[in-house]
């Protein structure tokens, strides 16, 4: 490969549909997360939290976590705190100066994850990796107000046939490095991906539960994860289920990183933890676990796939304010993309 041709590649941001699609599942998950838990925000954040402001600071002075909540024990700072975390998902969801939005986005979610870090169900730590990782990308490109408004400032505003300004050198520049520092950020995330699915499934095949197959039986029958005792009844009453549900999360698991190199493997099997994920939400009533190991996984759904769905949802009859008819937002630029095919 040429040299030109290499650093074209470096500086072109790669994965721009797949980083989209992170940012707007991380932000639903997180969002959502907020708004069903706002009645008891001050038990699991605030004043009325077991886990005392006194605790969270002895714990922040070993473990040296950021949280903005450690600057004031007050309860006005704390929903300040709290309700700008619900506007900067709100804000990081739809695209909005996403450059700006994801920092306060990943500062909203440290403050409030690392003030009690008791609370939780395992996709809260997704989030919080996502969190960090997305304010490296230019997760805006498409899908967003940003990638809306650039549109517009790339429209012709002068007459036919004018000569476009030449872009000044120190902008490329710039964009090229940014570029690479977005593809960096994007191959974090894929990393992260694998390593969880990796590690989750290889500690499974330790486990003696995971090894008979009754793995997935027990949940099923606590309280805390049954929000439908009838369906919850129903799937461990198989026993042919319950086994073939065990050993086929850890094959899934352990077998995810070595299907990379395989396009049809790796997105049949991206087919298979999305139908986890979503039983999963369903049967044990973790909606946002689910939501946020969806919007992790969507780092590896190929371009043509969420092309697709973004243009069935473009063709939705919500009209944004602004928008021109037939046009659709932020469906342009679906060029190959090597992570994702």
């Amino acid at each position: 490969m040429r040299l030109d041709a290499l650093l074209a590649a470096l500086t072109r941001p790669h994965g721009r549909h797949q980083l989209a699609a992170v940012r707007i599942g991380t932000a639903l998950a997180w969002g959502g997360y907020l708004l069903r838990e706002w009645p008891n925000r001050r038990v699991l954040y605030g004043d009325r939290s077991p886990w005392s402001a006194e605790l969270s600071h002895r714990l922040l002075a070993d473990s040296h976590a950021f949280t903005a909540l450690a600057w004031s024990d007050g309860r006005l700072w704390f929903e300040a705190v709290y309700h700008l975390a619900i506007v900067a998902a709100a804000l990081l969801l739809v695209g909005w100066r996403t450059r700006a939005t994801s920092v306060l986005f990943a500062v909203t979610v440290l403050s409030l994850q690392n003030r009690n870090v008791l609370v939780g169900d395992g996709g809260d730590n997704v989030v919080h990796l996502l969190a960090i990782y997305l304010v490296l990308t230019r997760c805006g490109l498409v899908w967003s107000l940003d990638a809306r408004r650039a549109r517009r400032r790339a429209e012709p505003e002068s007459e036919p046939g004018a000569e476009p300004r030449p872009e000044p050198e120190w902008r490329a520049v710039r964009d090229g490095l940014v570029s690479m520092l977005h593809n960096c950020g994007l191959l974090v995330i894929a990393a992260q991906v694998v390593l969880i699915y990796a590690t989750a499934g290889w500690y499974k095949v330790q486990g003696t539960r995971w090894q008979d197959g009754t793995a997935v039986h027990y949940p099923l029958h606590l309280g805390y994860f049954s929000p439908w005792p009838a369906l919850s009844g129903l799937v461990s009453a198989s026993l042919l289920l319950t086994f073939a549900l065990s050993y086929g999360t850890v094959a899934v698991q352990v077998a995810f990183p070595f299907t990379l190199a395989n396009r049809r493997l790796k997105n049949a099997l991206l087919l298979l933890m999305l139908g986890e994920h979503a039983a999963i939400a369903v049967v044990l009533g973790l909606p946002f676990f689910s939501l946020a190991m969806a919007a992790a996984d969507a780092v590896f759904l190929p371009t043509a796939w969420l092309l697709g769905i973004g243009a069935v949802l473009g063709r939705l009859p919500v009209q944004l304010p602004g928008r021109r008819p037939g046009r659709e937002v932020g469906l342009r630029v679906p060029d190959p993309e090597p992570i994702s095919s």
